[in-house]
């Protein structure tokens, strides 16, 4: 997989873009869950961040597939990435009296990002020479996520100990203005060649239903859409593992950036292990989705009642590794199987489904851990997960037959 890296500079540079964003977002997400959670004492509000995250991103995505879709893609990673710099900058006189400066300015970056997720996704199968390439090159880009929410949360938790928030708050619009400069020296054509109209109308919502209909008619395409969602369902515990790192083991910024970081782990390698079972098979996409599932929830369960915070960080890497295998595999999926002019709305249209899942579950979540305690609430999210995993795998049981029955007959013509 290094060696797409190595011999095509224009995904090299796309992804250190990418991992050093990333880098710079998770420096701010330890630094915010903390800040909020040391000021308002509140497991709601401490939920409310992760509905920051993910909320605009939703409302925005309409937009931001259309766009990906209409514009060129590179102009729109340079312009979103500065703006997001700016907003970034907006998170230093976030503090007691202001926390909703910290929502605010985070909410800004979320909704820009909604641009960042479909063109980079849309634009990665145009860089690709093959669909070899874009098979390995989609697993790098894939746990380029993971790796950098575990390198970040960690590398973060200590940064924001020893240097202060506002030192990451910094580091985080300064990654920005990085990314930007690396994308404007992408060579490579990010889409196809668009009609001077089709580049210029709009029509998000209208745009977004033809991504809904094409969607209909192809049940891959609708499974596929469906199993982000599907895995959503029990998303909301990771807006508790913050809490779980200071109300059940105690710790500080450095506890919080160690359990966030135990996500990134699994989620980093789950891609790369996942696409080498894989492969191109779409029926084996399928699958590992819906195991993923299971597997999450079964993990997230041990975490939650582990009495150590190591140990509760193992099960979460675990339960991550199924995590970042879905989301990939998903996205991969809907890249080799829907058309360029398309795409970016599919993959926004994907985007904006599983964000607004998230959103809810991680208010819910944190409505429940006042409730029942911060345990109950993961336990009782996970169980939902599982839940929705089994049933994914039961209504996907025909169409993995079909499309395995396709590929025998390809490979047998």
């Amino acid at each position: 997989m290094i060696a797409v890296l190595r011999d095509n500079r224009n995904l090299r540079l796309l992804f250190i873009a990418q991992i050093i964003s990333y880098l710079g977002d998770w420096f701010t997400f330890v630094a915010l869950a903390g800040l909020i959670d040391d000021v308002t004492n509140s497991k709601l509000l401490v939920s409310m961040l992760l509905v920051a995250f993910s909320l605009p991103s939703f409302l925005m995505s309409p937009i931001a597939g259309s766009t990906a879709d209409r514009f060129d893609r590179k102009k729109i990673l340079v312009v979103v990435s500065l703006l997001q710099a700016v907003a970034a900058l907006g998170l230093l006189s976030a503090g007691p009296g202001r926390i909703w400066v910290a929502f605010a300015a985070q909410s800004v970056i979320s909704g820009l990002a909604a641009f960042v997720r479909p063109a980079i996704e849309a634009a990665v199968p145009n860089l690709a020479t093959d669909a070899d390439e874009l098979g390995r090159a989609n697993a790098l880009f894939g746990s380029s996520w993971g790796v950098m929410l575990a390198v970040g949360a960690s590398l973060g938790g200590a940064f924001s100990a020893t240097f202060g928030r506002r030192a990451a708050f910094i580091a985080d619009a300064i990654s920005f203005v990085v990314a930007a400069a690396l994308i404007m020296i992408v060579h490579g054509a990010m889409q196809e060649a668009r009609t001077h109209a089709t580049r210029q109308r709009m029509r998000p919502l209208a745009d977004m239903g033809e991504a809904i209909g094409q969607a209909r008619r192809d049940p891959v395409l609708l499974a596929l859409l469906s199993s982000k969602a599907t895995f959503a369902v029990g998303s909301g515990v990771v807006s508790q593992l913050a809490v779980l790192a200071s109300d059940v083991f105690h710790g500080g910024d450095g506890a919080r950036g160690v359990m966030i970081g135990a996500r990134g782990i699994g989620a980093g390698l789950g891609p790369i292990l996942a696409s080498r079972f894989v492969g191109k098979d779409l029926s084996r996409v399928l699958l590992v989705c819906g195991i993923s599932g299971c597997g999450f929830a079964a993990c997230y369960v041990l975490a939650a009642w582990s009495p150590y915070l190591l140990m509760a960080a193992g099960f979460v890497a675990l339960a991550h590794l199924g995590g970042g295998a879905q989301w990939t595999l998903s996205t991969f999926g809907l890249q080799v199987r829907s058309d360029d002019a398309m795409r970016g709305r599919m993959l926004a249209g994907d985007f904006a489904l599983v964000t607004l899942i998230l959103a809810i579950t991680s208010a819910l979540a944190g409505v429940a851990s006042e409730a029942l305690g911060v345990r109950w609430a993961i336990t009782v999210f996970a169980a939902a997960a599982g839940l929705a995993g089994s049933i994914y795998l039961v209504l996907t049981q025909r169409l993995r037959r079909t499309l395995q029955a396709e590929a025998a007959a390809e490979a047998a013509a």
